[in-house]
């Protein structure tokens, strides 16, 4: 568009480092003292805060105050999706659904908040990044310790308690929109439960189990609320989706970490077209009236660095732990999700042992996958209530310990190298921490670790893929010349 362009960069990484990303680069903290001197040095036009994450929107206000033009999105807006408070009211008067949920500024109302709601529940602070100090509280008895948490990471900001929707599905939407206009650039659902941070679920584009009816809400909520709050440029929107209900978690007035997924999956490059409509063009101006369509499946994939961090808590959850992605691309979900897992490092096996444990509500669910994983070829080992759930139906699994019933169970089988895959999906009180010495020894051992019935489902499928058929491999530049021809 002819701009000169300054980059600011706390960050320093391969790509913005490359001289002919930026005219100008600035490798300084992102802190208002350091922007403002930038700002007093280069006297730019305006400036951009959608693309840095968290920590520009949070200076947002700070710059408008001395003075500095923010390009996109106001101020007010941003504020308004970031204040826990103020965004909850946003969505009564849209008549949008949200979890139900409290505000707190202390630990004594957030005690009369859990207990109006019921546990467990999701403590989320304000205008915070990565998810710090969200948590999902199973008693009144943890609520006290991730409280104080909460307070000291947002000071003087509302803290949000929401009724934890467990066993829901979530999606991600990443949309443009020039203040009258809203196009939708990608709907990606989570493969893991709702309540693990979206940095740190694998997610697929388009989604394979959200029906048309239902997206087609996602679609409409997320152009009522980008008309509403008047944004200018990248949008993201998480969904819950719990039955036929789906409820707004939050919303990010900024590009989100799916973006260069979207990009790369959609063909359409969403960055490139946001910076252009907050320098003053419209979606009709560069050309973006309708949602790319996306030809297969891409999956993307987070990479964890539980394998580095011997002795860390490796369960995942709302606070990001990702230290990186991947991404895996087929005609079919089943191969595109085992490309996702090799990229990532922990390829899925064709043949072995598998070990499951599931929770009550699971346990049907669980049966179907181990019926077909059998099928498979694969041999089945259980704890007891989830093995005599197997044997009623006369699927041979062999019955193994629980590791409080001392040996031989199911860690013994883990260090001694004799489980390929491993299924356990916690629910409830307590099972949100339990099991860490089993996940700690699937890290260890570098053995494939489904949490949830959505991902087991998933690794089934792929499983079965490779099976059938061997995993072909394209890049995207050949991908999209065979698309254009």
């Amino acid at each position: 568009m002819g701009f000169e362009t300054i980059m600011l960069n706390c960050n320093p990484e391969t790509v913005s480092t490359d001289y002919d990303t930026a005219d100008r680069l600035y490798f300084e903290p992102l802190t208002l003292e350091h922007v403002l001197n930038v700002v007093d040095c280069e006297k730019p036009v305006g400036v951009i805060v959608q693309f840095g994450g968290q920590t520009p929107l949070n200076l947002a206000a700070g710059l408008e105050a001395a003075g500095v033009k923010i390009l996109g999105t106001s101020p007010q807006s941003i504020k308004l999706s970031e204040d826990r408070e103020e965004f909850a009211k946003l969505l009564l008067q849209l008549e949008i659904p949200q979890p139900e949920n409290g505000i707190t500024r202390s630990l004594a109302e957030a005690y009369t908040v859990a207990a109006k709601l019921g546990y467990p529940v999701l403590v989320r602070p304000s205008f915070v990044l990565g998810g710090r100090a969200m948590a999902i509280v199973e008693n009144e008895a943890d609520l006290e310790g991730f409280m104080l948490k909460a307070i000291e990471a947002a000071p003087g900001q509302p803290i949000l308690i929401d009724k934890f929707m467990e066993d829901a599905f979530e999606i991600d939407v990443d949309a443009l929109a020039d203040g009258k206009r809203v196009v939708i650039g990608a709907i990606m659902q989570h493969i893991e439960e709702a309540g693990v941070h979206s940095g740190d679920a694998a997610c697929v584009l388009p989604p394979y189990k959200v029906s048309t009816y239902h997206q087609g809400i996602m679609r409409e909520y997320t152009e009522k609320l980008g008309l509403a709050l008047g944004v200018r440029g990248l949008l993201n929107v998480q969904f819950a989706l719990k039955g036929d209900e789906v409820c707004v978690l939050e919303v990010n007035p900024r590009a989100s970490r799916t973006v260069p997924f979207a990009s790369k999956a959609t063909g359409l490059n969403l960055a490139y077209v946001a910076a252009q409509l907050m320098a003053g063009r419209t979606l009709e101006d560069v050309g973006v009236t309708q949602e790319p369509r996306v030809d297969g499946f891409f999956i993307k994939e987070a990479v964890l660095p539980f394998k580095k961090l011997p002795g860390s808590s490796i369960l995942l959850g709302p606070e990001m732990h990702s230290t990186g992605e991947v991404m895996g691309h087929a005609a079919h979900f089943g191969h595109a999700f085992a490309k996702s897992q090799i990229a990532a490092g922990t390829a899925l096996p064709e043949s072995g042992t598998v070990f499951i444990s599931v929770n009550d509500f699971d346990k049907s669910s669980g049966l179907k996958l181990a019926r077909d994983l059998h099928r498979l070829g694969f041999d089945l080992i259980a704890t007891p209530g989830t093995a005599a759930f197997f044997e009623k139906v006369g699927l041979p699994v062999k019955k193994i310990n629980k590791i409080s019933d001392g040996s031989p169970h199911a860690l013994d089988l883990i260090q001694n190298g004799e489980v390929q895959l491993i299924i356990n999906t916690p629910l409830g009180p307590h099972t949100h921490t339990d099991g860490a010495q089993i996940r700690a020894a699937a890290v260890a051992m570098n053995i494939p670790l489904l949490t949830t019935l959505s991902a087991a489902a998933a690794a089934v499928a792929a499983i079965k893929a490779l099976q059938q058929k061997e995993l072909h491999y394209q890049s995207l530049q050949d991908h999209y010349k065979s698309k254009t021809k």
